[in-house]
């Protein structure tokens, strides 16, 4: 593996562990995975909106670095470089 490939590997297994969390600190439909963790805690942050709409933004970016690694990972498999 070339020094790009490390780089981008990396960076996929960052980006990949914190869409993990920003998706499960989501706010819950039901009583699922985001309720488990922290209950009664979180649970006057979880319920503004504008909490929400910011774990919306920053998954979205997440995913988007996310996809932008595997395509690059793939490329520099594919020219070797």
């Amino acid at each position: 593996m070339t020094l790009y490939q490390w780089i981008v590997s990396g960076i996929l297994v960052a980006t990949s562990l914190l869409l993990i969390m920003s998706v499960l600190l989501h706010k819950g439909k039901g009583g699922g995975l985001s309720d488990m963790f922290g209950g009664g805690v979180s649970g006057g942050l979880q319920g503004s909106s504008v909490v929400e709409r910011n774990l919306d933004r920053i998954s979205v970016v997440l995913s988007s670095v996310w996809i932008s690694c595997i395509v690059a990972l793939a490329l520099l498999y594919k020219h070797n470089v």
